[in-house]
């Protein structure tokens, strides 16, 4: 490998990055070019910590000869088994210390004193080199602090130093790509967690601008806990915050598994909204989250019985109608939320739940959008003033609807 296969082993991995180009692809497409060029690349790895409500970090592989899997997610590898993993790694011997490259010559006698040497060992690697490119504070987001790499050969000679000192050029402009990557990715996880992923779309499209907004129409789902005042009163400060995480965990993952979208989190509550072309479909999709919760609450409410452990129900208000969608705020804090009339009525209906001992009601408007085969398993209980709500509403419920699992 000259000068000239460096200038444009470099050149492609910038351009690979402004990009776009995956992780693993960026990976893969180093080695290749470097292997390509004369070095005697058999074996890669790159790792990298993130931002991330489950994964502490990704990690991506290639090998010359044998298919692997070119990228996983890991979790938190702060405890058990995890943790062992990573203190006998040489990762973890730069991260933990102040060198930022350590080899192993393992085909010539150096110790195997790392985790994944003696398999590397075994499949016939002579020569193995891990190194870590630190970053500074203003270039840290959450744990992503440093670019993790390592690489093996399996030439008779090992790494020859000119090898060594190839890979010092070229491995800081693979680990700047990779992190260019990573952000993006990491931007567009915040967004999707804190704002719901169409929302998080539409932000990462560029829709930041105050007063940005669309008239759709959707089915509004707003739900509550029952109860919730009262157990929080009562229970140990240190059970509050997994009981809300366990509830709302069984309503959230309801909602997404039926193509709804959260919008936001208030306190116990969850307003979400479901979209479609059809009216029958939102709404449809809206009573698959219902069940879909129902059976999620029961399997969760069985399990904190035998633990001792508080249970309680969701009330839930649906109703279908014209919203804006849009940016609401000042210049500096904007929330992409949904406003109008329809938004405070859903909340509304919810509340009347507690006064009639059932666990879902439904507006009239969003009843006579059910598709006809739903509309059999329908009941209508009454017409209801709801407070803010200049007309009275006729409401409806789910013939199975009753209140229930708190205590």
């Amino acid at each position: 490998m000259d000068k000239s296969d460096i200038g444009t082993i470099a050149a492609w991995l910038t351009e690979q990055g402004l990009k776009g180009t995956s992780e693993s692809e960026l990976l893969s497409g180093f080695c290749v070019a470097c292997r390509a060029a004369g070095l005697p690349l058999d074996r890669g790895m790159a790792l990298m910590d993130t931002l991330h409500p489950v994964h502490e970090g990704r990690a991506f592989r290639w090998d010359s000869e044998s298919e692997i899997e070119s990228e996983f997610e890991y979790g938190p590898s702060g405890e058990g088994e995890a943790l062992s993993t990573w203190q006998r790694s040489a990762f973890y011997y730069l991260w933990s210390g102040n060198e930022n490259e350590v080899r192993r010559r393992i085909g010539f006698g150096d110790p195997i004193d790392f985790n994944m040497l003696d398999k590397l060992l075994e499949a016939g690697h002579t020569d193995y080199v891990a190194l870590v490119h630190r970053f500074a504070k203003e270039g840290t987001i959450g744990e992503m602090d440093c670019f993790f790499s390592h690489f093996a050969t399996k030439h008779p000679e090992g790494f020859s130093d000119r090898d060594l000192s190839i890979l010092r050029k070229l491995v800081p402009i693979l680990g700047l790509a990779i992190k260019c990557i990573a952000l993006g990715r990491i931007a567009r996880t915040i967004a999707e967690v804190y704002l719901g992923k169409d929302a998080a779309r539409q932000v990462m499209e560029g829709k930041i601008s105050r007063g940005k907004s669309e008239r759709i129409s959707a089915a509004l789902w707003f739900s509550d806990l029952l109860n919730y005042t009262k157990i929080s009163d009562n229970a140990p400060p240190e059970e509050i915050l997994p009981f809300l995480n366990e509830y709302g965990e069984a309503v959230i993952s309801a909602i997404h598994e039926a193509g709804g979208d959260v919008l936001k989190l208030i306190g116990d509550g969850v307003l979400a909204i479901f979209k479609a072309e059809e009216p029958s479909d939102a709404c449809n999709a809206a009573l698959r989250a219902e069940r879909s919760l129902r059976e999620k609450l029961a399997t969760l409410n069985a399990a904190r019985i035998v633990d001792g452990r508080p249970t309680t129900d969701v009330y839930l208000g649906l109703h279908i109608g014209d919203v804006f969608y849009g940016n609401i705020g000042s210049q500096e804090r904007l929330d992409f939320t949904v406003i109008g009339p329809a938004v405070n009525e859903v909340s509304r209906i919810a509340s009347v739940c507690r006064s009639v001992d059932l666990n879902v009601l439904m507006s009239s408007d969003f009843a006579a959008a059910i598709p006809d085969a739903e509309r059999a398993g329908i009941a209508c209980i009454g017409r209801y003033a709801l407070r803010g709500v200049k007309r009275a509403q006729q409401l409806y419920t789910l013939e199975t609807a009753q209140l229930g699992g708190s205590g």
